[in-house]
């Protein structure tokens, strides 16, 4: 995927007015399946999973103890945040479940994963380069003129157009047999696609083809990048690291604690209480915007209240944003706030996050 196949604005206003496909094949797939499959994910991931229904995902972390971090101290990190969707039970009444993780992380999540398995009851399969993933997101997607519709049979493409956001089903795309989940990391409308790897040239070049003349295009990781710093979305190795409260920057509803016992369960409720820096969205005055690890400060004064995690120019917006953690003095809405960029201070002020959310059709 390259950061770019012609203008980052471009595919970035492509996507939100028409659809962007996206190759997100370097994203780690892990297929789980077993008799006690669902049990052993339960003690793992931040999120329940026992109550899961087939055909429904969730957005979850992957808590663990990195060898390679954070030893000395003996505390549990973040290994990657995750998307688990439950899948059709085998034949044999076998749960299936699909792990989605961040390409830079699949190595050591499936370390990690591979040291917890139980002498029975679960197999663990990386799936990542025998299949590949497409994100189809934007207005396009759906409806009757829609990419979906032109691609797939009128019954598959109108199954697809009821399921609901983080719904997901096995079905087939012109004869293909696909993973199709509602999700995405853009902010806009979509599915993302997993397919056998040798299947998905066609399948891209079918989706390009039908959306083409209407403006559809494909995407790098620029544009993906700047569609979910819009969206609000935390990035691991940004706004999400082995360390980070995920309290602090709004990631609560990923924790599930009452009942439940997985790593590090503990110091994350101890976590729930604190009073540290919180995520806030930074909306500049101009284009330029901050980038991460550039510093804080409240006008005129001499000592940073917090640190930008992500920035950029939002192409939406036509100005430059950012997402931080600060102070909570200097969290509120409004706040009056500067960026050290490269020997100078930019102006900014304290927007509510996301800083653009798309618009849902009445009805």
């Amino acid at each position: 995927m390259p950061v770019q196949y012609d203008s980052i604005v471009d595919e970035h206003l492509a996507t939100r007015q028409a659809a962007g496909l996206f190759d997100v094949s370097h994203m780690g797939r892990l297929l789980v399946e077993g008799p006690v499959a669902i049990d052993w994910l339960e003690g793992l991931l931040t999120r329940r999973v026992v109550d899961l229904a087939v055909g429904r995902a969730r957005y979850t972390l992957l808590t663990g103890v990195d060898r390679t971090a954070a030893e000395a101290a003996n505390v549990a990190v973040i290994l990657d945040d995750a998307l688990v969707t439950r899948l059709a039970d085998a034949d044999s009444g076998t749960p299936r479940l699909l792990l989605v993780v961040n390409a830079s992380n699949c190595p050591r999540v499936i370390r990690w994963l591979e040291s917890r398995l139980p002498a029975s009851g679960v197999r663990l399969t990386d799936r990542t380069a025998a299949t590949a993933m497409i994100a189809v997101q934007g207005p396009l997607v759906f409806g009757d003129e829609g990419l979906l519709q032109q691609v797939c049979a009128a019954d598959t493409a109108a199954s697809l157009a009821t399921l609901p956001v983080y719904g997901a089903a096995e079905t087939t795309m012109s004869g293909i047999p696909a993973i199709v989940s509602r999700t995405g990391y853009t902010g806009e409308d979509g599915v993302e696609l997993v397919v056998d790897a040798d299947a998905a040239p066609a399948i891209w070049e079918q989706l390009l083809t039908a959306g083409r003349d209407r403006g559809v295009r494909p995407c790098g990781l620029g544009s993906r990048d700047t569609l979910r710093l819009e969206a609000g979305m935390p990035l691991y190795g940004h706004e999400l690291t082995e360390l980070t409260d995920p309290f602090a920057i709004g990631l609560g509803r990923a924790i599930e604690l009452d009942g439940r016992s997985f790593p590090g369960a503990a110091e994350l409720a101890a976590r729930r209480e604190a009073d540290g820096r919180q995520r806030v969205g930074l909306r500049f005055d101009s284009k330029r915007a901050a980038r991460q690890g550039d510093a804080v400060m409240l006008p005129g004064a001499d000592h940073a209240c917090g640190k930008v995690t992500s920035g950029s120019f939002s192409p939406t917006l036509g100005c430059g944003v950012a997402m931080a953690m600060v102070e909570p003095v200097s969290a509120a809405v409004g706040t009056e706030l500067q960026a050290a960029v490269r020997g100078s201070r930019l102006p900014a002020r304290v927007v509510p996050l996301p800083f653009y959310r798309r618009r849902r059709e009445a009805g």
